[in-house]
């Protein structure tokens, strides 16, 4: 499984409630593990961003969600777009696109991969999702649309 398009970035934040059977990242769910992000760990981050080739940035986790990252989270990812408005930001969720929608935060991401790892859907063919269960979904492109609550397939031939 990839991260995303491209080149990326990858923040994966400690903090997860949905704690998915066979989860590929299960150091990640406990809120207080992980190393401190502060100011050093945010210009590591622009650093790398700053690099042509690099194509954005990827949150995952964890769970970006999670209400100990939510807010943080959020404002990372404005500044990132301020910085770097050419960059795609990908976020990784165990939520769902139908409870997420309306959130703020969506402003700011270009796609986004919902749903909880299913391991009986499990599928190591599938580029960047885990479980054939979770959608890719283009945030833009649904956000743009009448009804935002049915999503846009980031490729819709995608499985």
């Amino acid at each position: 499984m990839l991260n995303g398009d491209g080149l990326r970035v990858v923040l994966w934040v400690a903090g997860c409630n949905h704690c998915c059977k066979e989860c590929h990242n299960p150091v990640t769910w406990d809120p207080d593990g992980g190393l401190l992000f502060n100011e050093t760990a945010k210009q590591e981050i622009y650093e790398q961003l700053d690099k042509s080739y690099i194509s954005g940035i990827t949150f995952s986790g964890g769970d970006p969600l999670h209400p100990a990252n939510r807010l943080d989270v959020r404002n990372f990812m404005m500044e990132i777009k301020e910085k770097y408005p050419h960059k795609t930001i990908w976020m990784y969720t165990g939520d769902s696109w139908e409870n997420i929608s309306d959130s703020p935060m969506m402003q700011f991401i270009d796609v986004v991969v919902d749903g909880e790892f299913h391991v009986e859907e499990k599928d190591p063919k599938l580029l960047w999702k885990g479980s054939k269960n979770q959608r890719v979904i283009d945030v833009k492109r649904t956000l743009a649309q009448e009804n935002p609550k049915v999503p846009v397939l980031h490729c819709p031939d995608y499985a």
